[in-house]
């Protein structure tokens, strides 16, 4: 009956949604704390043990602290130790509710060969193939937000990026980081300076030359606050990066020589990962002409005014793979061979054509009528028969990424309420949702339940997989290697409620006299709104009320980052395999931080 009500609820959902109000302002960045929780249990309470530590998420200084000591200490067993304590302050503060554990799922044509997927959700195909075919139709999302690779912070602009954009290294089908733009790479002894020794002949697809001094150019622009890049964080590892508008860029340690030949950057500290980071859009380069010249780029008083202006039309200039020669937004993008990239040899497409839709019916529809090649989307209502009749152009791979819904830690929703209060209404929530369902009955494709932000199979640093008790840390809920339990519970969700303020009746739910009202933002698509039905019928057992607002995705997006929200859908996919790239997002000056801590 359950999921009858589910799916019956799902289509009024889809076809009423959309006349919804805006939601209450919510925070979307991380916050500060008193200190870290410790790792030891504060105490058993039902439902499993509790951090004991409360953890106010708007007094952030000690988690903005313990990140950077996180990523200057040489020390790894300590780093993990660290990174630990980290999680257990964002998970303490109730804001970061886990679902599940991505894995990645889509549609491809038998016949297309030679694209690859990484863990971390990208798609190349500068190496496909399609038999006797040179153009690609797919959709992967709808109109994205950004296509400047310095300020897009999702997926779908992310595949995009890495097919029309060449850094200084990339990854192969292997998943091994290979050289790009860069021939060579030397490395010092100490590990803090890297030298790149560019390919000679590279080109901009517009023709001019392309050499190091782009990169210097490039980099210097992704760290200066001016720019506004949500991700100019992952430069905060070279020497010189500008903590505030009041530093001087220039001072960023990235030199290029005299004659473009060779890049050279100079880090902070040892950062294992550094060419990971070479390989993430944000360290891509861009064409300062185009970006300089865009029409509405800069004020009549020189101020930036949109730096992605550049990119907001189709034609726009790079030098990947493919370059853009068309964009009707919110219908489709064009992207041809680019006859200059230094790989063009290994381009065998011709041209991809991208539909922008986030209609999963409507896309499905168009890859079963052959409109469509390859599909990032597939309506939940047709997972079950794609995996009963193992289609073989039905695709599950692994991310390292977590499924989850955040709170606005600024929301009038904990109006007059203390931190611990507040804390407990958001734990409430976590107890609540039966995510076990959600798997089942949404997922449907192994998704890995999830008690903690982290995913498994993550590594620590060391070679070890974080996300396990050791003899240095043991997680709140030890047997299940988490936060909580993964099962729902709706007695300690009353219990964190009343302790909150609030009064139940005799059937178990809310008194009219201590209401809960909660809005929850999400993006069109037919997944992330069977989960909301799935929560609304949750909370609706402790009388708690949910409405939904439901937005296109770059809308979305916008308002989560500006804190417009009580509630939202959220999901972090790894950027690179380190818990740091899932920790440092939440720091107080983070772009990425839709939470609002520390703000």
């Amino acid at each position: 009956m359950k999921k009858l009500l589910t799916i019956l609820l799902v289509f009024v959902m889809i076809f009423t949604v959309a006349a919804c109000g805006p939601s209450t302002p919510a925070p979307t960045d991380p916050e500060k704390t008193e200190g870290p929780v410790t790792s030891d249990p504060g105490g058993e309470e039902p439902g499993g043990e509790e951090p004991g530590d409360v953890v106010d998420p708007h007094d952030w200084a000690a988690y903005d602290a313990l990140i950077k000591e996180i990523k200057s200490t040489t020390d790894l067993k300590a780093r993990v130790d660290l990174m630990h304590k980290a999680e257990d302050m964002l998970m303490e503060t109730g804001a970061i509710v886990p679902i599940y554990h991505y894995n990645d799922n889509f549609m491809a044509k038998s016949d297309l060969k030679g694209y690859y997927v990484t863990p971390y959700a990208y798609k190349y195909f500068e190496k496909a193939t399609y038999g006797d075919k040179t153009t690609l139709n797919l959709c992967i999302a709808s109109e994205p937000q950004y296509i400047d690779p310095a300020l897009n912070t999702a997926v779908d602009g992310a595949v995009l990026a890495v097919n029309s954009f060449s850094g200084l290294v990339t990854y192969n089908e292997n998943m091994e980081l290979v050289p790009d733009t860069a021939e060579k790479i030397d490395i010092s002894d100490d590990s803090l300076t890297y030298t790149f020794t560019m390919r000679d002949g590279l080109k901009w697809s517009n023709g001019d030359d392309f050499d190091a001094h782009d990169f210097v150019y490039s980099l210097k622009r992704a760290a200066d606050p001016a720019t506004g890049a949500d991700y100019r964080y992952m430069l905060d590892v070279i020497k010189g990066y500008p903590e505030d508008e009041t530093e001087d860029i220039d001072n960023l340690a990235v030199t290029a020589s005299e004659d473009g030949k060779t890049l050279t950057i100079e880090l902070k500290s040892v950062t294992a990962y550094f060419l990971d980071l070479c390989a993430f859009p944000t360290y891509f380069p861009v064409h300062q002409e185009s970006v300089e010249s865009a029409p509405g780029y800069k004020d009549a008083d020189g101020n930036i005014v949109d730096p992605a202006a550049w990119t907001q039309e189709g034609g726009f200039v790079s030098n990947g793979a493919f370059v853009n020669t068309g964009w009707v937004h919110n219908q489709s993008m064009t992207f041809e061979k680019n006859p200059l990239f230094h790989r063009a040899d290994n381009v065998k497409l011709e041209k991809l054509h991208f539909m922008l839709s986030d209609d999963d019916t409507t896309i499905f529809a168009a890859y079963k009528a052959g409109d469509l090649d390859f599909i990032d989307n597939v309506p939940p209502d047709e997972i079950k028969t794609l995996l009963e009749t193992k289609d073989p152009e039905f695709h599950v791979v692994d991310n390292l990424g977590t499924y989850f819904v955040i709170f606005n830690v600024n929301s009038d929703l904990f109006a007059g309420k203390t931190a611990d209060q507040a804390n407990k209404m958001r734990r409430a929530f976590m107890y609540a949702i039966d995510r076990e369902y959600i798997v089942d009955a949404v997922g449907q494709t192994g998704q890995t339940l999830a008690n903690s932000f982290l995913p498994p199979l993550m590594l620590d640093g060391t070679g070890h997989e974080f996300k396990q008790n050791s003899a240095t840390y043991t997680y709140p809920d030890e047997a299940s290697a988490g936060y909580f339990p993964y099962a729902q519970d709706l007695d300690r969700a009353r219990e964190l409620l009343e302790e909150a303020g609030y009064e139940f009746g005799d059937d178990g739910k809310l008194l009219a006299s201590s209401p809960l009202h909660i809005e929850y933002l999400f993006n069109t698509h037919e997944a992330h709104a069977a989960i909301a039905q799935i929560i609304i019928d949750d909370l609706a057992q402790l009388g708690v009320e949910m409405v939904v607002n439901q937005m296109d995705w770059d809308t979305t997006l916008a308002e989560r980052k500006a804190g417009n929200y009580d509630v939202a859908r959220h999901g972090w996919i790894a950027d690179f395999n380190d818990p740091i790239n899932m920790l440092e997002m939440w720091t107080t000056d983070s772009g990425n931080n839709d939470a609002q801590f520390g703000r």
